[in-house]
């Protein structure tokens, strides 16, 4: 994945807290802030697979993940990607009328 340097402002209490997790991480108050950023990005990318408004394997370019690990962290997150119920009854419904079309 590329990098890229993006000048931030951001208030001192944000740059206290990331202190403070850099120093319970055992990490540098970059990576910190790299890792808040990257959780608030894949929370926000998985509220957007769930609304149907991307697809889950742009999802996962995005995140630079796989299929897979992106279900893992939507299930432990407590999100339900793919169909709802409503849309499998919508589903059932429109293949059964092709059937009996068809018949």
């Amino acid at each position: 994945m590329k990098s890229r340097v993006v000048p931030l402002r951001i208030p001192e209490s944000l740059d206290e807290l990331a202190a403070l997790s850099a120093q319970e991480e055992h990490t540098d108050k970059a990576t910190a802030l790299r890792q808040w950023l990257h959780r608030g990005a894949a929370q926000y990318v998985l509220k957007l697979v769930a609304e149907g408004r991307i697809s889950i394997g742009r999802a996962a370019e995005l995140l630079d993940v796989t299929v897979y690990d992106l279900h893992y962290l939507a299930e432990t997150q407590g999100i339900e990607l793919g169909a709802t119920d409503e849309q499998r009854r919508q589903s059932r419904a429109v293949v059964a009328k092709l059937v009996q079309g068809n018949a």
